[in-house]
């Protein structure tokens, strides 16, 4: 609902708060289709936990306890061995498999 309230108003920074995090994968998709194209020609920022929402995002900033500890683009952050990101890429994938 509040993601429809968000497409109405048309604002010119867009923030985004676990918007996904309550849907399946398959609706997470759609909604996340039709977030990009919101997103297109405007600021914003995501916060997610699940990495597939900001996977295409420009910029990822990477926080623990607070602080940040990694930034980058997906690919970036994938390829830092040992990251954070990587670990948590990687949790997630072995999770969506099982």
């Amino acid at each position: 609902l509040s993601i429809a309230r968000a497409i109405l108003r048309n604002p010119p920074i867009l923030i985004l708060d676990e918007a996904t995090s309550a849907l399946d994968t398959e609706s997470e998709k759609l909604v996340q289709e039709a977030l990009t194209r919101l997103m297109a020609a405007r600021t914003s920022l995501v916060i997610a936990h699940r990495l597939s929402t900001v996977r295409h995002a420009d910029e990822i900033i990477v926080l623990q306890h607070g602080r940040i500890v990694e930034r980058g683009t997906h690919d970036e952050l994938l390829r830092r061995a040992g990251g954070l990101y990587q670990r948590l890429s990687q949790l997630q994938t072995n999770a969506a498999l099982a």
